[in-house]
Order: structure tokens, then C-alpha cells, then sequence
């Protein structure tokens, strides 16, 4: 039987991120043999991804690669905004970004079978994801991307790691980066309002309906009433008809022609945007923990 010397379980520590009683366990397991203990932990840490797999990720961040005319962003989640900070987790996301930029995987499923080793782990995305879950103790998803190549050039801006912009344009880079600002501001959902999607209209057709009907005005009223207010989300929503943000004299569509420029697209992603977080009671969930420590 190896000697496992204290340098030994450092040494697996700094590599791994695992306890120090899990990196004994497991070069004691292997016999002192470094890259066999590696492995034991691997497994065990695979187990642990399994368990942090039932956790709700609903913070992480958005990140952004650009190559020529091609971009992409890719939202990244994690349950904790301090592991959003981790330079394990922002490397992570950086790396998706680069690979639907360069391989245009079909979806998730595609960009999560995708070479890539990081930290130790891989050879896949799926397998770095599985890896870091385990090594950090948090589950974290790929939620979602999009990818814009071949149509026009590319502006993109970043609010921090929270809020990323993608503008597909033609004409004035400087108008459309203003463009992926005023996007991340005002938060449109479309590039006209012809372009809103139809569910959106008749839910705010629906509710202008019910207010105007409470109205007790003639039927005549009424419709006009309810047709004023769905014209009025729709220039709130779409961004031609928003006033721009760094000059509210002006839309966003009068901006872009004083500056010769067109806008195909724009994607904008919020971390976390329509993911229900859980709102746990937190003394109940210590107490819990503590009855499952005393074996109750």
C-alpha cells in the first residue's frame, strides 16, 4: 500500500477542487496513483451533478463571440449569482460562444456534444458541463443561443454578463451599436409591429377589451377605445417605432435612416428572463438540512 502524503492530496485538490477527505478516499482508493484517483473522483462527481441536476438554475450569464460576420450569444445558467462570477463557469460560457460561432450546431443538443476539455474535463461540452457541476456543487444548463452569419454585418453589446445584444445591419456600425444599446435598455420584441408576435397582440387586445368594456361607453367607443390601446403597445414593443434612447425626439427608425443604416435582425437575451425561480422558505430548508445531519 502507497504512502498518501499530504503534498499528495494537495496536489489532487488543486486539481480536482474536491474535499480534502474525498481526494484520501480516492488516492488511497487508487493506491497513491494520481491519475487513477482522478478518475474514482470523476465518478464521484458525476453523482454529485446528478443530484445538483433536480436544483432550478435561474442565474448565470450571457455570453458573446464574434468572427467576421458571423456571432453568436449563448446563455449559460447556475443557481447562484456568486458562481456566475467563478472563472471556471465564465471560461465555460466563453467557450460555448466560440464553438456556435465556428461548428452552427442545430441546438443544444448538437453545441452539448461538441469537442471541448477544460479544467480537466471532457472530451465533450456535455462532459466539461457534467464536470464543473461536480467540481463547483451547482447545477448549471445550457439554456439557449442564437447564431446570425452571411446577412450583413454584426454589432453586439454586453451589459455586464447579465443582459448581451446581437444586431445584424447594414450601413453605420456606430448606429448599430447604438442600436444593441438602446435594445438592452427598451427590451423590444420586434423590429416593427408587423413583426409582434400574434399571441402578444391578442393578450393586450384581450386586456384593452375588459378595461374599455368597464368604460360603460356605446360599442362604437369601445373598439375604438380597445384599437387605440393595442396601436399603442405595439409602438412601445417594436423598436422602429420606439423614441430612441439617446434622443427621444427621434425613433429608432428615423435614427437609423438619418444614418443610412438598415437593421435585419436582433436577438436579445436576459439572464434568467421566464424562468420561474423557487421561492423556498429559508428556515424551513435549514431545519430540514440539520434533521437529515441528525439522521431524524
Amino acid at each position: 500500500m502507497a504512502a498518501i502524503t499530504a503534498s499528495m492530496v494537495g496536489e489532487l485538490r488543486a486539481k480536482t477542487d474536491a474535499p480534502m477527505m474525498e481526494c484520501k478516499k480516492a488516492l488511497t482508493e487508487a493506491d497513491g496513483d494520481m491519475a487513477r484517483a482522478e478518475e474514482i473522483l470523476r465518478v464521484k462527481l458525476g453523482n454529485k451533478a446528478g443530484k445538483a441536476a433536480s436544483r432550478i438554475a435561474a442565474e448565470g450569464v450571457v455570453a458573446a463571440a464574434v468572427l467576421g460576420d458571423t456571432a453568436a450569444l449563448v446563455e449559460i445558467n447556475c443557481e447562484t449569482d456568486f458562481v456566475s462570477k467563478n472563472d471556471a463557469f465564465l471560461a465555460f460560457a466563453n467557450a460555448c460562444a466560440k464553438l456556435v460561432v465556428e461548428k452552427s450546431p442545430a441546438d443544444v443538443a448538437a453545441l452539448s456534444t461538441l469537442p471541448l476539455s477544460q479544467d480537466g474535463f471532457g472530451p465533450t461540452v456535455e462532459d466539461v458541463r457534467k464536470g464543473l457541476v461536480g467540481k463547483i456543487g451547482e447545477n448549471m444548463s445550457i439554456r439557449r443561443f442564437q447564431r446570425y452569419s452571411g446577412r450583413g454585418a454584426i454589432a453586439h453589446y454586453l451589459h455586464g454578463t447579465r443582459i448581451g445584444v446581437l444586431v445584424q445591419y447594414d450601413g453605420s456600425e456606430v448606429a448599430a451599436k447604438d442600436v444593441a444599446m438602446h435594445v438592452a435598455a427598451m427590451k423590444p420584441v420586434a423590429l416593427s409591429a408587423a413583426d409582434v408576435p400574434a399571441d402578444l397582440v391578442a393578450t393586450e387586445r384581450r386586456i384593452a377589451t375588459e378595461k374599455a368594456a368597464e368604460s360603460g361607453k356605446p360599442p362604437e367607443i369601445v373598439a375604438r377605445m380597445v384599437e387605440g390601446a393595442v396601436q399603442k403597445y405595439l409602438k412601445e414593443v417594436s423598436l422602429a417605432n420606439q423614441a430612441f434612447v439617446k434622443n427621444d425626439k427621434q425613433t429608432v427608425e428615423q435614427m437609423l435612416k438619418a444614418a443610412n443604416t438598415q437593421v435585419h435582425a436582433f436577438t436579445l437575451f436576459v439572464v434568467g428572463q421566464g424562468i420561474e425561480k423557487r421561492a423556498d422558505d429559508f428556515a424551513a430548508e435549514v431545519a430540514a438540512q440539520v434533521a437529515a445531519a441528525q439522521g431524524r
